[in-house]
């Protein structure tokens, strides 16, 4: 409840939960929900998670920065949340990020640096700058504050989409997902929560069928918001109590859900944000009825996005 306050304080958007009426009728759904987090600040749910953390670290940082790691969506959304704090932001990134979400860490005043593919690689580069600079870390997701953020999401979802029978939600980190499904356990524990994933980047899966977190070595897929090595610790805690099951799609029914989502309901949602529609044209609801899609993030590549329309 701490971070509710603090985040709808602070100017943190409280997101529309959009009913899809046309697409519920073409899945023989009875009702279906958006929950449109591409229009929250920054274009994605980060901002809630960085913003509560970086709230809550503030008072005692004296004029020091924060440093992050983040393929682009965290990034953007702690130099935002820093700068909204009067505080320099440093935010590691790989070396092959979307060219716009870098732009917007830069745009928001952060101090960007490169490193690697993957999320290990940035992690361990952001770990050593903070040592250095003796500045605090902003975890992307293995944080329970920056969960405690996320949690708001669900807490939305039950007020403005009450006759939900579920939700599904994009998993990368888990921080995001264990938020949702930690929130709805104690508010609405009858209903299901889906994680879902990209084919190449299914840690997640794999560390829950295992029981143990399971790394992968070089997740590949174009939803660049998903392509995590593993959990983090604390998600995956959360994740295998709470979470109903964790379902996957290929890079290609990402791609079709976000032109879906451009051309029928007017929404600009990147592919990691769109894998839980994805999920549900391809079949991968079970037995929903009324389920509640999060759309995690709408900072698309301009080139990605044209290719799209022009190929479809």
């Amino acid at each position: 409840m701490e971070a509710h306050l603090a985040f709808s304080a602070q100017g943190g958007l409280r997101t529309p939960t959009l009913s899809a009426e046309g697409l519920a009728e073409e899945l023989h759904l009875d009702a279906l929900y958006l929950k449109a987090e591409c229009l929250q600040v920054t274009g994605s749910f980060k901002f809630r998670g960085a913003f509560t953390k970086v709230h809550r670290m503030a008072p005692s940082l004296s004029g020091r920065g924060v440093v992050t790691y983040s393929s682009g969506n965290h990034g953007q959304a702690v130099a935002a949340a820093a700068r909204r704090h009067g505080l320099a932001a440093l935010v590691v990134m790989p070396e092959d990020a979307v060219a716009e979400k870098v732009a917007g860490a830069l745009a928001f005043g952060a101090e960007v640096r490169f490193s690697g593919r993957t999320s290990l690689a940035r992690q361990a580069e952001a770990e050593a700058i903070a040592h250095e600079r003796d500045w605090p870390l902003v975890p992307p997701f293995d944080d329970p504050w920056v969960i405690a953020g996320q949690a708001t999401i669900g807490l939305e979802i039950v007020e403005d989409a009450p006759d939900t029978d579920g939700v599904l939600v994009p998993i990368g980190g888990g921080g995001m997902a264990s938020g949702i499904a930690l929130a709805l356990s104690r508010l609405r524990p009858e209903w299901r929560v889906f994680g879902v994933e990209p084919e190449g980047a299914d840690d997640a899966r794999r560390s829950l069928a295992a029981g143990s977190l399971v790394s992968l070595e070089h997740p590949d897929t174009i939803c660049d918001g998903l392509r995590t090595s593993r959990l983090g610790q604390l998600p995956f805690s959360i994740l295998k109590t709470h979470l109903s099951r964790v379902v996957t799609v290929t890079d290609d029914q990402a791609g079709r859900a976000v032109l879906r989502l451009f051309r029928d309901q007017h929404l600009v949602v990147e592919p990691s944000g769109a894998v839980g529609l994805a999920a549900l044209i391809a079949g991968l609801g079970g037995q929903l009825r009324r389920p509640t899609v999060v759309l995690s993030g709408g900072n698309i590549s301009a080139s990605y996005l044209q290719g799209l329309l022009s190929h479809s």
